[in-house]
C-alpha cells in the first residue's frame, strides 16, 4: 500500500510538478487530491492522451478520476486506499506533463 505524504512533501512535491508544466494551467491541490484541466487542439488529441496515460496507470496500477468533453480532460488525482496523495499520484501527473 503506498503511504500518504506529509503537508511539507506535498507542498514540495507540488511546487516540483508545477515547473513541468508547459501549457499555463497549474495543478492545484483540493483537498486530498489534485486536480488539473488539460486542453487540446482536438477530440482526437485528447482521447490518444488519454490512450497514452492509461497504458501508464495500468503500469503504475493507480487510475485516475477523469473527464472528458470534446477537447478537454478533467482530472482528479488522488490514492483512496492511502485517504490522501501519496507517491503515485504525482508520478502519474509527471507522466501526464511529459505526454501532453
Amino acid at each position: 500500500m503506498a503511504t500518504k505524504l506529509s503537508q511539507n512533501e506535498i507542498d514540495i512535491k507540488l511546487g516540483a510538478l508545477n515547473e513541468l508544466v508547459t501549457d499555463g494551467t497549474y495543478w492545484e491541490r483540493s483537498g486530498d487530491s489534485i486536480k488539473k484541466t488539460f486542453t487540446f487542439k482536438s477530440f482526437i488529441r485528447a482521447f490518444g492522451w488519454m490512450s497514452q496515460i492509461a497504458i501508464w496507470a495500468e503500469k503504475f496500477k493507480h487510475h485516475p478520476e477523469w473527464f472528458n468533453v470534446y477537447n478537454r480532460v478533467e482530472v482528479t488525482l488522488t490514492t483512496h486506499d492511502a485517504d490522501g496523495l501519496t507517491e503515485l499520484d504525482f508520478s502519474l501527473a509527471e507522466k501526464m506533463e511529459k505526454f501532453q
